[in-house]
């Protein structure tokens, strides 16, 4: 099923790919970019996207992070849903660090049903449709490979991937009440996302009270069809396609195993002020 609209939104990525790795390439890093910048190659990679999705399916709906023409057209909600972030980490893209990517989700009657993560600094593409799998290529010319999380079952041995801290000598309440192994930090919550469905993390933690459906859909489908968990931070379903596209509930996605343990402890940090 969604062969169809896998294709073109693998063509839309490609294209919207293309256009930001020549912006990256001349763009004039800024190190101390602040967390909710954004720029004109945000506003211009959303518009190569959904003009595309939207030649294909114009009936379909479109929720974006940027008000730019074509979504301001656009229904925002609906039973078959588009949801896009044209560069989710665009701190990392102004940092130059590599740490952004093109995130592309598709919701049809309330459910998420195809996702992509694209890492256009190192030429790597994450994708998942419903119970078709999660694949991963890496390089233009790359075969698809399918991806399986991890089997680590415990959280001392496991790899949390999370946010850059702005102190990262100074491990958080969460990394402490979990008590990782590793900690893999990064600016894009579709890297991270991405890095639990490859096997790369075992688990992924975000806190924050208020973001968006373009922060997490197309993420979500990948760690779920690569055989992991996803789910609120206290362990509640996450919702897409709700009206004005807010997540409230935090984000816990696990390779499986370790997600009853992660949310035991982080029960008693969330109900802490």
């Amino acid at each position: 099923m969604h062969e169809r609209e896998l294709a073109v939104a693998l063509e839309a990525v490609h294209a919207a790919t293309e256009y930001l790795v020549q912006e990256y390439d001349r763009f004039q890093q800024i190190p101390d970019a602040p967390a909710d910048i954004t720029t004109e190659a945000d506003r211009q990679a959303q518009e190569i996207l959904l003009q595309h999705l939207t030649r294909a399916f114009p009936g379909d709906a479109l929720c974006a992070e940027e008000n730019t023409p074509t979504l301001q057209a656009a229904a925002h909600t609906g039973p078959r849903l588009w949801i896009i972030d044209p560069i989710d980490g665009t701190r990392g893209f102004a940092q130059k660090n590599g740490e952004f990517s093109v995130m592309v989700g598709f919701v049809d009657q309330g459910q998420i049903v195809l996702g992509i993560v694209a890492q256009p600094a190192t030429q790597r593409l994450t994708y998942a449709t419903h119970r078709g799998g999660c694949w991963r290529r890496d390089g233009a010319d790359a075969a698809p490979v399918r991806c399986r999380v991890t089997d680590v079952d415990g959280l001392e041995r496991a790899t949390l991937t999370q946010s850059r801290s702005r102190h990262p000598d100074k491990p958080s309440r969460w990394v402490q009440g979990l008590r990782p192994a590793q900690v893999i930090e990064s600016h894009s919550a579709g890297i991270k996302l991405a890095l639990v469905a490859r096997g790369a993390a075992d688990l992924y933690l975000n806190t924050y009270d208020a973001f968006h459906d373009w922060d997490i859909c197309a993420g979500h489908i990948l760690v779920s069809e690569a055989g992991g968990t996803v789910t609120g931070s206290d362990g509640q379903p996450l919702v897409c396609g709700l009206p004005g596209a807010w997540q409230r509930h935090g984000l816990l996605a696990t390779n499986g195993k370790i997600h009853d343990a992660a949310l035991t402890r982080l029960a008693p940090l969330l109900k802490s002020p």
